[in-house]
């Protein structure tokens, strides 16, 4: 298999108003997040939001003149996207709300350029740059400071806090994976409604079965704001981004399209500001400063996109 970057330029008029949208909706999923694990186990509501996403991707595909079913070279694209986008990263991410805050969580994901440029130097054949690994560790500073924050802070013990970053950084490197599997030539091949909406079955068998040996049998919660949430989380943040931002990916390559990891996070830390009680102070103000700034370093020496071929190798 080979892959190669994005020919097209994020700043063109279509691919920045999908950049900016992508970024506004998921920086408001992470407090969505909070509320639905809350009185339902992760796993649970992780299958709710992906059997309406699945359902709403294939109305999707369906009313874009995608076909519904996939070649047979495209059940190993679905299979992967499934298991590191829609059922890994997703479990780590919703576990992780349970020890810190939405807002934190979202602050480290901005870190998924480093993965992504990682992998894609071992995968696409994108070289780093200096300017990466300088821009990486300031952002490190950064996550320390406000991991500092959260522990003086929180009512939770050390171990809980440390929990919450392990788990979190799990769901990066799922995230990271699930991007360079899109950016890969046989993903590009297939129509992309379709792949994602294969690849959220995927998810929810994966799951399910996850939820039952876990779990028990399934858990709903009765309450309107708990099914409002499963409805944005599968509709706004699943069906309109997901489609977009991997649109995204397959354009403009894997690692501008993580560029969205600096915007989220600011969206989702006013958002938890204001709802979940997060104090701002001199540490954590610095620090949120300080990653973002070494995210923006780090993203502009990212790597340089590798000579592209004339035609993709099998």
């Amino acid at each position: 298999m080979s892959a190669q970057t994005g020919g097209e330029s994020l700043l063109a008029p279509r691919n920045l108003a999908a950049f900016l949208l992508v970024s506004l909706i998921w920086g408001g999923t992470w407090l969505v997040i909070r509320d639905q694990i809350s009185s339902v186990p992760p796993s649970w509501s992780i299958t709710w939001r992906f059997i309406v996403a699945a359902l709403g991707m294939f109305v999707l595909a369906k009313l874009r003149g995608e076909p519904l079913g996939l070649p047979r070279e495209g059940w190993r694209w679905a299979l992967a996207l499934g298991l590191f986008q829609f059922s890994l990263n997703f479990s780590f991410v919703y576990n992780a709300e349970k020890f810190i805050t939405s807002g934190l969580v979202a602050v480290m994901f901005a870190l998924l350029v480093v993965p992504n440029a990682v992998l894609g130097r071992f995968v696409l054949g994108q070289p780093i740059r200096r300017e990466f690994v300088l821009g990486s560790s300031i952002a490190a500073v950064g996550v320390a400071m406000l991991f500092a924050q959260e522990y003086r802070a929180s009512p939770a013990t050390l171990g809980e806090v440390l929990t919450g970053a392990v788990l979190t950084v799990g769901g990066i490197l799922a995230a990271s994976a699930a991007n360079i599997v899109q950016a890969m030539d046989g993903a590009k091949r297939q129509p992309l409604l379709t792949l994602l909406a294969w690849s959220m079955v995927v998810g929810v068998v994966l799951n399910t079965g996850f939820a039952l040996a876990t779990q028990g049998p399934p858990q709903f919660d009765s309450r309107p704001e708990y099914a409002l949430g499963i409805l944005y989380l599968g509709l706004a943040g699943s069906v309109i981004t997901f489609p977009l931002y991997y649109g995204l990916v397959r354009k403009v390559g894997a690692g501008t399209a993580a560029y969205s990891s600096v915007i989220v996070p600011i969206v989702a830390m006013v958002l938890s500001t204001l709802f979940e009680g997060f104090v701002w102070g001199p540490l954590p103000a610095a620090g949120a400063a300080i990653t973002l700034a070494g995210m923006v370093v780090a993203m502009r020496g990212r790597a340089a996109p590798p000579p592209r071929r004339a035609t993709p190798e099998p």
